[in-house]
Parts: C-alpha cells; structure tokens; sequence
C-alpha cells in the first residue's frame, strides 16, 4: 500500500502574516517547498533580511507522515515555539510547506504560554494569507529508446496520462516525461516492457 494520497493541499506561493503582543512584533512566513534544499535557502534569506530579530522558529511538512515533519524552536523555551507552528500546519492539513515566525522582542516576557499563543497566531496568519490549493503527486522519469521504437513510445504516452517535459530526438532518444503518481506502476509497467 502507497503513502502518497492521490492529492493533498499545499500552498501557492509565499504568503506573509503578523501578529503582535506587548511590544512583541512576531513576522511569519509560508512557503511551498520541495525539499530540505529549498528549506535552508528560505531560512538563510530570513537571516540575512533580519539580523536584529531574536528567534527565527520554524516548522515544515515534506511529506505524508509524521516523520516528514520538524520543528525548531532558535532559543525559546522548548516546545514554545516550533511545535505549535507545526501543530497549525498539521492542523490545515497542508503539506511540502514551511513556516517561519521571525520574533523581534519587545521588552516584555510573555511566559512560555504567551510564546505558544503568539507563534501559533502567527503561523496561522501567514496560512490564512496564503493561497492553499489541491495538488496531485507526479512522478518525473527520463527514458532511452531507440528511434525505431518511437511509434511504441509514443503509443504508451497517448494511453496514459502522460506528459512530454523534454525530449531529445536522434538515433538514441530521450524523454523526460512526468505523470500522477498513482499511475506509475501501471505507467512504468509499461515503459519497462519496451
């Protein structure tokens, strides 16, 4: 049995939200990512754009299961921070997205009860700011097949829902195609038969 849903909700593109609490002021951010890459570059840009901010805590969800989902709280309290950043983005149910709440402390201690309230605030402005849509998981293969067998190829990419990304035409052919993931066994079946 496959982990991958036939669709799950991510987001758009980055959305900002804010929330602010005795001097606090606490800027978030989401972000739709592929992978721990795209998420280190996005909390390196944080940091350069604001040096003078106390914490930079965050959350991510790369995947389907608990396992593909950190927090990390930068200095606060444990579990005051990155966990219910998390906790908001599990509980929009969305997925390949990272949130990140930037803290620039206003003089006032709020208590570890008044940090999880302000994060999770946060995190859950930037998300009701975001545009969350439905998307399905695809698979990107590259195949080689000689030219001679093009006819056969291109039989198997009209009978499935097959896209053509790139391709490269000569003796020796290349393609890369992407499909819905829940039709890549049937998909690679019949691309493996060639």
């Amino acid at each position: 049995m496959s982990l991958i849903p036939d669709s799950y909700l991510t987001i758009a593109k980055p959305a900002e939200g804010l929330y602010k609490d005795k001097g606090s002021k606490f800027i978030s951010w989401a972000y739709p990512v592929k992978d721990l890459e795209e998420i280190k570059s996005h909390l390196a840009s944080l940091k350069e754009a604001h040096p003078k901010a106390r914490h930079i805590c965050y959350a991510y969800r790369l995947g389907f299961t608990l396992e593909d989902a950190r927090s990390n709280d930068d200095g606060e309290p444990s579990g005051s921070a990155g966990k219910p950043i998390l906790n908001t983005i599990l509980s929009h149910n969305v997925h390949y997205v990272l949130v990140a709440v930037v803290r620039y402390f206003g003089g006032t201690l709020l208590g570890v009860p008044g940090l999880i309230h302000a994060y999770k605030e946060g995190a859950i402005d930037a998300l009701a700011n975001a545009e969350i849509y439905e998307k399905e998981p695809m698979s990107v293969r590259s195949i080689e097949f000689n030219y001679a067998q093009m006819n056969e190829v291109m039989k198997i990419c009209k009978k499935h829902p097959i896209q053509i990304v790139n391709q490269l035409i000569d003796n020796l052919c290349t393609f890369e195609l992407t499909y819905p993931s829940r039709h890549a066994a049937e998909i690679d079946a019949s691309l493996n038969n060639l």
